[in-house]
């Protein structure tokens, strides 16, 4: 999205320590997490602070995701982070345990975003965490969400569609959709679109495989269907995505 130039210069002048973050602060049931490039936390707010373990943020800056979580669940938080900030491609609304407490039956939401310097170049990312809403009244609700979305990890090459994966978990096709609105705050059918693009993204930087190609590894229609999916949600088509990751 391009920047407008009376927001880019209005941000600008403002000090750091008057930014964002104190509104982070305030937010008591979202965890908020910027990392840079090599994984270390720049700031956490107090919700962050809590799946941590610490008592202020000052206690795990400069420190990763190794310090506080089970090498299982670290490693995967910070592959996934790699993964963003190499793409350059946010990573919205995946379905995951919550981070605090071994064996714990919650479910977060989480976004990854990556944070770019004034030249483009990716430096860290910001993400944030929300606790899937209705576990206590709907834990099977939760449950069918989470097996959702791992089927559309699993198959999203495949010409995967809701209704089959709604009789996989074992719900109506408008039932998935009332829950994942409520749970995640979007359609399944999104949430397997952003998956797919995510792929696609990779699979333009780390690889030589055609455009028809990768649209039909990642379960797009076509090419077309593809590169149209593709320019909607990154903002540039995908030779241009390509063309600039693998420059040089």
């Amino acid at each position: 999205m391009k920047e407008h130039p009376a927001a880019a210069a209005f941000f600008r002048r403002v000090a750091p320590e008057h930014g964002l973050t104190q509104l982070f602060d305030l937010l008591p049931d979202i965890s908020v997490f910027v990392k840079d490039r090599r994984g270390r936390f720049m700031y956490l707010n107090p919700r962050g602070c809590e799946y941590c373990g610490v008592r202020c943020a000052a206690e795990a800056l400069g420190k990763t995701d190794r310090d506080f979580f089970p090498p299982e669940k670290a490693g995967r938080y910070m592959a996934d982070d790699r993964r963003v900030m190499a793409d350059g491609l946010p990573a919205l609304n995946r379905v995951e345990p919550e981070p605090g407490g071994k064996g714990s039956p919650q479910l977060v939401v989480t976004s990854k975003v990556p944070l770019r310097d004034s030249a483009g170049k990716v430096v860290g990312l910001v993400g944030l965490s929300r606790e899937v809403t209705g576990v206590a009244a709907a834990p099977l609700g939760v449950g069918r969400v989470a097996q959702a979305v791992a089927l559309f990890h699993e198959r999203f090459a495949e010409k995967l569609s809701v209704a089959h994966v709604a009789r996989q978990v074992g719900v109506s096709v408008n039932q998935l959709e009332r829950l994942f609105r409520k749970m995640i705050g979007e359609s399944p059918q999104r949430t397997l679109a952003r998956i797919r693009i995510e792929q696609a993204g990779r699979l333009l930087r780390d690889s030589h495989l055609s455009m028809a190609m990768i649209a039909q590894a990642c379960g797009f229609y076509d090419q077309a269907h593809f590169s149209h999916a593709f320019s909607a949600e990154t903002g540039c088509t995908p030779l241009a995505y390509r063309r600039r990751h693998q420059a040089g």
